[in-house]
C-alpha cells in the first residue's frame, strides 16, 4: 500500500504530469496549438478601425500567379515600344513649336501652312465659291464638297472626344482649333481634310500634271506642319490621313446628285431671303 501510495504522489508532481495525460494525435494536436496561437495573436494585434476587412481575409498569391502578372504579352510589349518611339520621334520633330525653338523663325511661315488646311478656312471658301458659281455642274462639286468638310469637322471633333489623346507637347489650342472642335491629338484633323479634299479635287476636277503633284504634296506638308509645331504625333498624322481617305469614300457613296443640290440651294437661298 505504501509504495502505491508513494508512486502516486510522485507521478502527481508537476513534472511527472504529462505522464498522466493520455497520448493524442500529432497532427490535431499540431493544429490547435497553431489555431491558438493564431487567436493570441489577433487578441494581441487587433485590426484598426480603419483597416479593411477583405484585404485581411485575401489569400496569398503563389509566385507563379505574380510572375505571369509581370511578364505581359509579346503583343503589349510590341504596342509599348511603338507608342514609345512615336512619343520621341514627335517631340523631336516639333522643331517650331517656340520662337526659340530650333526651326523658331519658320514658325510663321509653318503656321501659314497649316492654316490652308483648317476647316474653318474651306468651308468659307467653299461657300464664297458657291456664291460665285453659276453652272449646275460646279454647284453640284461644291455642295458635295461642303457636305465632306462638314462631315470631316465633326467626325474627326467626335473621335477626338472619344480617344482624348494629348499632343507631344503641353500647348493649348488656339481660338480657330475651339471654334473647329480641334482640341485633342488623335486624329490629326488637317491630315484628315487635306486628304479628304485632295482626294477630291484631283477626282472631280480636270487639272494638269504639275497641279496635280502640287496638290498631292500640299497635303503631305500640310499634315506635317501640325507635327512640326507641336500639335500632333506622327501616328496621328498617319491616321488622320487614313480617315480623310475614308470620308472621301464615304462622300462618293453617298453623292448628291444636281437636283438636290438645286433644292437645298433654294432652300438656303429662301432662308436668307427671308432673314433679310
Amino acid at each position: 500500500m505504501k509504495d502505491r501510495s508513494g508512486s502516486s504522489s510522485v507521478l502527481g508532481r508537476p513534472e511527472f504530469l504529462s505522464l498522466n495525460v493520455p497520448p493524442r494525435n500529432n497532427r490535431a494536436w499540431k493544429r490547435s496549438s497553431q489555431s491558438k496561437t493564431h487567436q493570441n495573436q489577433q487578441n494581441e494585434n487587433p485590426p484598426e478601425p480603419g483597416e479593411n476587412v477583405k484585404e485581411r481575409r485575401e489569400p496569398t498569391r503563389l509566385p507563379d500567379e505574380d510572375c505571369m502578372l509581370l511578364n505581359p504579352s509579346f503583343r503589349g510589349i510590341a504596342i509599348n515600344s511603338l507608342l514609345a518611339i512615336d512619343i520621341c520621334l514627335s517631340k523631336r520633330l516639333g522643331v517650331c513649336v517656340h520662337t526659340t525653338s530650333s526651326w523658331g523663325s519658320m514658325r510663321s511661315a509653318v503656321t501659314l501652312l497649316a492654316l490652308t488646311g483648317h476647316g474653318i478656312t474651306w468651308i468659307c471658301g467653299t461657300l464664297v465659291c458657291l456664291t460665285q458659281s453659276n453652272t449646275l455642274a460646279g454647284q453640284e462639286v461644291l455642295i458635295n464638297l461642303l457636305i465632306a468638310l462638314i462631315l470631316d469637322v465633326l467626325t474627326v471633333a467626335g473621335v477626338q472626344k472619344l480617344v482624348r489623346r494629348k499632343g507631344p507637347w503641353d500647348i493649348s489650342p488656339g481660338f480657330l482649333d475651339c471654334v473647329a472642335l480641334d482640341t485633342y491629338s488623335f486624329p490629326a484633323a488637317h491630315a484628315s481634310r487635306a486628304a479628304m479634299v485632295s482626294k477630291f479635287l484631283l477626282s472631280h476636277l480636270v487639272l494638269a500634271v504639275p497641279l496635280r503633284v502640287l496638290l498631292v504634296l500640299w497635303a503631305i506638308l500640310v499634315g506635317l506642319s501640325r507635327v512640326l509645331l507641336g500639335k500632333h504625333h506622327l501616328t496621328d498624322m498617319v491616321c488622320g490621313f487614313a480617315l480623310g481617305f475614308l470620308h472621301f469614300s464615304l462622300m462618293e457613296t453617298v453623292w448628291l446628285s444636281s437636283g438636290a443640290c438645286q433644292t437645298l440651294i433654294s432652300i438656303g437661298t429662301f432662308s436668307w431671303a427671308s432673314v433679310h
